[in-house]
């Protein structure tokens, strides 16, 4: 077992599907289930708009799920078939049966995903953990992937934001469950308000319709018994996968992947500098480096349009149909 990997544990159960608030799909959208040995995972389809085009897939961040791509799926549906996945713990996901919430983990699940429907590489796309994620498939997968596109990827930093601390505190035993203590009287709203102003440049772009929406979801998740688990192992293994040195360190690995690949950095991101991006643009050899000034950690959620403009150019240049 790598250091990236966390000892197995029992995990809480997933509560039965009556229980559970029913998740949103948008228009055009579809959900299914894919049942693999150990793990269950939701995986949330945008179809192309003809039979034929080469298929992405598209892997969230740290608390985030499927839902953080559907403003960017359909602005790129002429020119891939497109699926988000739901990580193990999070979105619809359950937790997986072992208790790996290591980058290495999910990775693992992203790879089982891909193999078991054999439909040869894929154009993959990251954000955030879901970035760090995608960088090691890449690298120790390279048959799986076309071309990556990392917005805002958690690739390890030797000095962090101050803003990014709490959520490494979330690593730390015994912090998640007093932080969940010391939270339980706020409301799904303040709690949206609060993530908000963390991962947007500009939190006032969100509409009305739009924070609706997340508030729900805020409610739904919340319901969920593993919701904090999910959140602080996760945390621990971005953590664990920062400390990890040799051929299995994140930026070792950038540095081997093969793959077409294109950067994305907000200027005004809390939880990944942007100082990093020249750093990255170094590490991936021959990639593309978009920078965006107002955006903040969640670029394909605050200005989808312009990071589709990119990433089309780069699967046109690169396996485009």
């Amino acid at each position: 077992m790598s250091s990236t990997e966390l000892p197995e544990t029992r995990t809480a159960a997933a509560p039965p599907a009556s229980r559970i608030r029913a998740v949103r799909v948008a228009d055009g959208e579809e959900l299914r289930s894919v049942a693999l040995p150990g793990l269950s995972l939701t995986v949330r389809s945008r179809p192309g708009t003809r039979p034929g085009l080469p298929r992405a897939l598209y892997v969230h961040g740290l608390g985030g799920s499927s839902q953080n791509w559907s403003a960017l799926m359909p602005l790129l549906a002429d020119v891939v078939d497109g699926e988000a996945v739901d990580l193990p713990g999070f979105g619809v996901s359950p937790p997986p049966e072992d208790g790996d919430y290591s980058v290495t983990g999910h990775a693992r699940a992203v790879i089982r995903l891909l193999d078991s429907e054999g439909r040869g590489p894929v154009h993959l796309f990251g954000n955030s953990l879901g970035g760090a994620v995608a960088t090691r498939v890449a690298a120790v997968r390279p048959d799986l992937v076309r071309t990556l596109t990392l917005v805002s990827p958690a690739l390890p930093e030797l000095r962090a934001q101050r803003t990014a601390w709490p959520t490494a505190l979330l690593a730390l035993p015994g912090v998640s469950s007093f932080f969940a203590r010391l939270t339980r009287d706020w409301t799904a709203e303040q709690r949206v308000r609060g993530v908000m102003a963390l991962c947007y440049g500009d939190p006032g772009r969100v509409t009305d319709e739009g924070f609706l929406h997340a508030v729900e979801e805020m409610e739904r998740r919340l319901e969920l018994p593993y919701f904090w688990n999910a959140m602080a192992r996760s945390s621990r293994g971005i953590v664990d996968a920062y400390t990890l040195g040799g051929q299995h360190g994140l930026w070792r690995q950038a540095e081997r992947v093969l793959a077409p690949t294109l950067l994305v950095y907000g200027a005004r991101d809390r939880l990944v500098s942007f100082r990093m991006a020249r750093r990255a643009a170094t590490a991936f050899r021959g990639s593309r480096l978009l920078t965006l000034p107002d955006a903040g950690h969640v670029a394909m959620m605050e200005y989808p349009e312009t990071v589709a403009q990119a990433a089309r150019e780069l699967i046109a240049d690169h396996g485009g149909s």
